[in-house]
């Protein structure tokens, strides 16, 4: 068998090399000609799968390594008979840690305390879910908004969007959907944006056209929205650059980018493809996946209250500013370089590791440190 597979999958020779060949190609290029002779596609979001990448092809299953399905158009591959896999949560904890990280730094910047700040969670899956947890293990008070799960099981957890929109902060955890009874595509627009509290933060980090960018402009220019945190785009990789100066913190699709999310999703397809093949998987990831550089975490300011050593212990796992860093440099790109920019942020991403690969050191911080790093999932020593 013959897998093409996104050169940006940790793993993937290793993992589809078991079942045969493998070709790895960059995911926004992989063409038609590409998979004539393929049996299995593995990708991530940035190939946009369909009847016109298909057609011809003898490609019998295709992989995600994504949990987002809006690039794939899931109708085609059932009615051509086209086995498919998506890979549910696999990067779920990195978004939540991405969230955390910049929760810290715009509770630091702005001088606000995190206890007690209300969250609204609109959408609450494998990533809305870890994020929720994590949020009350900072203390903050959670606003639950998800209807499909509301109706699904009538748990007084899910709230009205309305109580949602009245949170401090709301950060977006949806999947991309333009049908149905309840659409996600442009859910942040005008409307929604006049019915929040004035100095509301937002963050997006499930997908760009989840929120309309035109409305997000217009609400940090009039104050209703303080602050936005945005990981996600409307057309991605060419990003709006006027929206790209407004934002508080802006990264280039990479919430989801830990090395562990990503071997995840390597992991979840390859043995999906594997199923659909009636093959038993050969190839398991344990034990390949390297340390972090320095996998011990110690506090430097001892005494300090508990938010002030959590914002200097989470940049120490991951440094969520480096990342705005690196994005806001596209602004002083010719416009024609910044879609290749962009992109080459996430095919060169550095290797980030998720906090459980960290242990820190707590003796002598201040009561509760401990017990909140292990809610926020590191390995802590006393």
């Amino acid at each position: 068998m013959l897998t093409v597979a996104d050169e940006n999958m940790p793993f993937a020779s290793e993992a589809f090399g078991t079942l045969g060949r493998v070709r790895s190609l960059p995911g926004r290029g992989i063409a038609p000609a590409d998979l004539r002779e393929a049996d299995i596609l593995a990708v991530r979001s940035v190939t946009r799968v369909n009847g016109g990448l298909l057609s011809g092809s003898r490609v019998r299953f295709v992989g995600t390594a994504t949990i987002g399905t809006d690039h794939v158009d899931t109708a085609w591959l059932e009615r051509a008979g086209i086995g498919f896999s998506a890979a549910p949560g696999c990067n779920a904890v990195s978004v939540a840690e991405y969230v955390v990280a910049a929760l810290l730094v715009l509770a630091r910047r702005a001088e606000f305390t995190l206890e007690g700040r209300t969250l609204g969670v609109i959408g609450v899956g494998n990533v809305g879910s870890r994020v929720l947890a994590r949020a009350e293990a900072l203390g903050m008070r959670i606003i639950a908004n998800d209807p499909p799960l509301a109706d699904m099981t009538g748990d007084p957890l899910y709230r009205p969007l309305e109580e949602a929109l009245a949170a401090d902060i709301i950060t977006l955890h949806v999947p991309l959907t333009g049908q149905g009874r309840y659409p996600t595509s442009h859910l942040v627009d005008r409307d929604l944006l006049e019915r929040v509290r004035p100095g509301t933060i937002l963050i997006n980090t499930s997908r760009g056209p989840v929120a309309d960018t035109r409305a997000v402009k217009s609400a940090l220019g009039a104050g209703r929205l303080a602050a936005a945190v945005l990981d996600v785009w409307e057309n991605e990789p060419e990003i709006d650059l006027e929206l790209l100066e407004s934002t508080a913190i802006a990264t280039p699709h990479i919430a989801g980018y830990s090395y562990d999310g990503k071997v995840n999703g390597t992991t979840m397809i390859y043995r999906a493809a594997c199923g659909h093949f009636g093959l038993d998987p050969d190839w398991d990831p344990a034990g390949l996946l390297p340390p972090p550089a320095e996998p011990v975490i110690r506090p430097s300011a001892a005494g300090s209250d508990p938010q002030s050593l959590l914002a200097d212990i989470v940049p120490a796992a991951y440094d969520i500013l480096a990342d705005d860093r690196r994005l806001r440099l596209a602004a002083g790109l010719a416009a024609g370089e910044r879609g290749g920019y962009f992109d080459r942020l996430r095919k060169q991403y550095p290797l980030r590791r998720e906090f459980s690969a960290f242990t820190v050191e707590a003796g002598g911080s201040p009561p509760g440190l401990g017990h909140t790093l292990a809610g926020l999932g590191f390995r802590v020593k006393a």
